[in-house]
């Protein structure tokens, strides 16, 4: 059973970094006034919503989920070239961190 996350008004709040420290997942939070923090998950959803969203009517919310499920994981993650990740596919990078991992 999905159990929603719980609200939090403030990111920064130290009930924020526990619930990410119990889940193992590192907060993407700099340091007040640094813009850069956001700036890789605003160009995914900016190509999220150019190449697949906002090309499409979806007739129910299953639908959407299926289909944008469909691009993150055929074309975003396996096909597409970012340049903030030395022009590899996340899926590349993915596969390189856990090769290291196993080498280590």
């Amino acid at each position: 059973m999905l159990r929603r996350p719980v609200e939090l008004k403030n990111y920064t709040s130290t009930q924020f970094a526990d619930t990410l420290k119990r889940h193992n997942l590192r907060q993407s939070v700099g340091r007040t006034g640094i813009c850069y923090d956001n700036a890789m998950a605003e160009s995914f959803f900016a190509a999220l919503k150019n190449e697949c969203v906002h090309r499409t009517q979806y007739p129910t919310q299953a639908h959407a989920h299926r289909d944008i499920a469909r691009y993150i994981e055929l074309r975003y993650n396996s096909r597409r070239r970012h340049s903030g990740l030395d022009y590899k596919t996340p899926q590349q990078v993915h596969n390189e961190y856990h090769e290291r991992q196993f080498a280590a």
